[in-house]
């Protein structure tokens, strides 16, 4: 009982703290790839520590060009719980090399083979409540009615409400609604994970967050969601003809809406965040000539329990490799 239920994202924040370490070196030099680099290879040195066996089913790279963690990669030392793997060494890695707010090293585990494979699928419609709100929303409901039945199960009303927005030229309709209803917005350039965290953190300033962003993200989003208690209901919402074909030829159902219990089917779900960047979310990282600060979010999907972490790195005991 004891192995089944010790709190793996205490470990996992671990792999999370070191590309944020690893990639901060890189904060507003303008190279997307290299400070994405370094937080994969942070990244993977650091799982390959941890007693288990893991596999990458929610890598990133791909649709960017830029390193990856692949889909199908085997990481940890090959023993222990066998889980599947959401990784995205660098949230945000134009946010990191213009040295925006809000980048973050984001990790997510859950026990094998109950993990959403999106296959081709690279974009996702998207909308993130809070617990409290959780029964009262309809992805497919006008944006007005939603915020409306937000705003009555939080006990504000609607002009209190913070929505996160992807800055994007296809929110331009979503975003034109959400001013009708007198919601207020919060528009990011980048970072839809960080997005759907803050609209279920109960320290944060944001209610819920619309619109369309990665479906990568959208899984690891989950296995965060599905610990705090929050909802996220999801449908693919492919943005190129070539997109929608291959999801099409994978006999992947475009209609079908998802929530954490598709994304996820399991509730031994572990989740681990660490700022980059810093920002409203997770402060970033703090170099201190002979060491570094870190901040952090570590969330077990069992308990529900999540924990926020201010980690002291010492360099002269232990130096991360490449810094």
């Amino acid at each position: 009982m004891e192995a089944a239920h010790r709190n793996l994202a205490l470990d996992l924040v671990r792999v999370t703290e070191a590309a944020a370490l690893a990639s901060g070196r890189w904060l507003g030099k303008g190279k997307k790839n290299e400070g994405d680099g370094a937080a994969v290879d942070a990244m993977r040195l650091a799982f390959n520590n941890l007693y288990l066996s893991g596999t990458v089913i929610i890598g990133e790279g791909e649709k960017d060009d830029a390193p990856m963690l692949y889909n199908g990669e085997t990481l940890g030392m090959g023993k222990g719980p066998q889980v599947d793997v959401a990784v995205d060494p660098v949230e945000g890695t134009n946010l990191l090399a213009y040295g925006r707010p809000n980048a973050i090293s984001v990790v997510g585990t859950a026990p094998a083979g109950t993990m959403y494979n999106p296959g081709p699928s690279y974009y996702m419609q998207k909308l993130v409540v809070p617990p409290a709100a959780k029964d009262v929303v309809d992805i497919d409901a006008p944006v007005k009615e939603n915020l409306n039945n937000i705003a009555k199960a939080l006990g504000k009303d609607v002009d209190d409400l913070v929505v996160f927005v992807l800055d994007k030229p296809r929110h331009e309709q979503l975003i034109t609604k959400i001013r009708e209803a007198g919601a207020r917005i919060q528009l990011h350039t980048d970072g839809d994970v960080a997005g759907a965290l803050m609209a279920v953190d109960p320290r944060s300033e944001v209610d819920v967050m619309m619109g369309t962003g990665g479906t990568p993200e959208g899984v690891i989003a989950a296995c965060a969601i599905k610990g705090v208690g929050g909802q996220i209901f999801a449908r693919l919402d492919p943005q190129s003809y070539v997109e929608k074909e291959a999801i099409l030829e994978a006999g992947i159902d475009l209609r079908e809406i998802h929530t954490v219990n598709t994304l996820v089917r399991s509730d031994e779900v572990y989740f681990a965040a660490t700022g980059i960047s810093g920002g409203t979310f997770l402060r970033g990282v703090q170099y201190t000539g002979n060491g570094a600060v870190t901040h952090s979010m570590v969330i077990k999907g069992h308990s529900g329990s999540i924990r926020y972490l201010e980690s002291i790195h010492n360099w002269d005991r232990v130096r991360p490799e490449g810094l």
